[in-house]
């Protein structure tokens, strides 16, 4: 799958976040926020919105170890793309590590590894 498929795939992501967040559900809008970073995460950009993102979710909801974390992780999210090292699968919340990687979902466990090959 190609950058673009994979950026048009964390789109919808934002779009299921948009719709579950005027909807008030919590759970659905920070799942379809992970979802988000987990596609993007392999591009700048992309990378940094998806944190931004959760950063104003963050405050919206009034969380602030989320706030907190979202801050830390901003800060970090350029080094980890400059150099390649990401915490590949990793959600991007600041209830796991900013270094840990994370299973993939299934759904796009296999966008995200034919992109790869891509790139190699």
């Amino acid at each position: 799958m190609s950058k673009k498929n994979i950026l048009e795939l964390a789109a919808r992501e934002r779009q299921a976040f948009r719709t579950s967040r005027l909807a008030r559900d919590r759970k659905a809008s920070w799942i379809a926020l992970e979802r988000e970073h987990i596609l993007a995460q392999g591009f700048f950009w992309p990378h940094i919105r998806s944190h931004v993102a959760m950063l104003g979710y963050a405050f919206e909801t009034r969380d602030g170890p989320e706030i907190r974390g979202q801050i830390i992780r901003l800060a970090l999210a350029p080094f980890g793309n400059l150099t390649r090292n990401l915490p590949l699968g990793n959600t991007g919340r600041a209830d796991v590590s900013a270094f840990k990687s994370m299973p993939y979902p299934e759904d796009l466990a296999l966008a995200l590894s034919i992109s790869r090959e891509e790139e190699e």
